[in-house]
């Protein structure tokens, strides 16, 4: 059997200034199902993703739309 390995992605998010604005984008992008863990660098507007498979970038950018900000291009 062969270990499925993680997928991580990288998001740029704009509107994102303090504690809060991580925590907003952290609770909804880790509800999206597969997703392990969700780093968050305000310096550089990203969110680090690492998720069991490749997340559909509709499904991110809903999420990041939900917690009240603007997912830019697609990730990378």
């Amino acid at each position: 059997m062969t270990e499925q390995r993680p997928v991580v992605q990288t998001y740029t998010v704009t509107g994102m200034t303090c504690g809060h604005c991580v925590k907003a984008v952290t609770e909804e992008l880790s509800a999206l199902p597969g997703v392990d863990e969700v780093r968050i660098d305000l310096t550089s507007g990203t969110a680090t993703v690492t998720s069991a498979a490749l997340l559909p970038v509709e499904s991110v950018r809903a999420a990041v739309d939900e917690a009240g900000y603007e997912l830019v291009g697609g990730g990378a």
